[in-house]
This record gives structure tokens, C-alpha cells and sequence, in this order.
């Protein structure tokens, strides 16, 4: 039987390909799994940290709120 040096490449290239193929595709899921893992990491920074705005109107609160306490303590003391 003749070995036809076409047959030879075609199996070269499989045995080159394939593997690259496979390591692609294996990479590529890879990068959706992290992808979504990043997603849902985003998600919960979101709901366990407060926004600027919303700290800014809870500090202002909790300043009025001492600005009363203050006022009282002064006028038990002052008399």
C-alpha cells in the first residue's frame, strides 16, 4: 500500500489542530465561567455597599440628631 504524502500532511495537521481546537474551546468557557463570576461579584459589592448619597443624607441625620442631644445637655447644664 502506497502512503500518499497528501494523507501524511492532512494527519500532521490533525494532530496539530485538534489539540489547539480543544484548547480554545476549553479557554473560551474559561473566560465565560470568570466572566460570570465577575458579574455576580459586582452584584454583591452593589448591595453591600452603600452609595455616596446615601451616606451623605444618613451622616447628615446622624449630625442633626447629635445637634439635639447637644442643645439638651447644654440646657441641663446651663441650667
Amino acid at each position: 500500500m502506497d502512503i500518499n504524502p497528501i494523507i501524511i500532511w492532512n494527519v500532521l495537521l490533525s494532530l496539530v489542530y485538534a489539540p489547539l481546537i480543544y484548547a480554545i474551546r476549553s479557554n473560551s468557557a474559561e473566560i465565560q465561567r470568570v466572566n460570570i463570576l465577575v458579574n455576580r461579584t459586582r452584584e454583591e459589592i452593589a448591595i453591600n455597599y452603600v452609595s455616596k448619597t446615601d451616606n451623605e443624607r444618613d451622616l447628615d441625620m446622624l449630625i442633626k440628631r447629635f445637634d439635639k442631644l447637644e442643645e439638651k445637655l447644654d440646657q441641663v447644664l446651663n441650667g
